[in-house]
């Protein structure tokens, strides 16, 4: 019972380890079976990849992304754990992201709705980490703007077009998607954030972040 305790938690402290090697896994994966796949699960397979190196950036390599969006966003006095904590991050990254993203990619060819969801969290985080977080910590780079220019952002911007090319964009399946995405990237990113934030957590960020 202690080992199954302290596996649980120490994938909720180092999941973002374990995102890395998916990504390396995922990739080996893509390019050995990608004559099995559409060219739309190639690209939804491609822009998992991205979360799981999006993520690494974040929380890893530089890695002070928790301690930064703590600070510079809600201006706190506890950026170690407050209101961001390492199980916040966790529920956010592993069971929304990771959950999110798989599923898009898993339907790709019959829910083109969850598709645009998952590619509009990638263009939110590309606008947070370009222009948001920059803007209000008044800095030049904050963690994961490099991959949200380099796969998030060009992935977005192929998506659309490829689906605009290929007639997959129907208005009710978009807007679905569009709206379904927007909220996501404020009540299950943000607001999630607030919501199960607690300044007495226990469940801070190594110093590392």
């Amino acid at each position: 019972m202690a080992t199954a305790s302290t596996s649980q938690h120490v994938f909720r402290q180092r999941w973002y380890l374990i995102s890395i090697g998916l990504a390396s896994l995922g990739g080996l994966v893509l390019v050995v079976a990608h004559r099995h796949l559409s060219p739309l699960r190639i690209l939804l397979g491609a822009s998992l990849l991205s979360l799981f190196v999006h993520q690494f950036e974040e929380y890893q390599w530089p890695g002070y992304f928790p301690r930064m969006i703590n600070t510079v966003m809600f201006a706190s006095k506890q950026p170690d754990r407050y209101p961001l904590n390492a199980t916040t991050a966790w529920i956010i990254n592993v069971w929304l992201g990771w959950v999110l993203y798989a599923l898009a990619f898993v339907f790709a060819d019959t829910a083109m709705w969850l598709a645009t969801a998952s590619i509009m969290v990638s263009a939110g985080n590309v606008v947070a980490h370009t222009v948001l977080f920059n803007a209000k910590g008044k800095t030049h780079y904050n963690p994961g703007m490099v991959t949200a220019i380099v796969l998030f952002l060009p992935i977005t911007v192929y998506y659309f077009v490829f689906s605009a090319q290929h007639n997959l964009l129907h208005p009710v399946s978009l807007g679905v998607g569009i709206v379904l995405g927007l909220l996501i990237n404020y009540f299950g990113v943000f607001k999630m954030i607030t919501l199960l934030s607690t300044k007495k957590s226990p469940l801070a960020f190594t110093p590392f972040h």
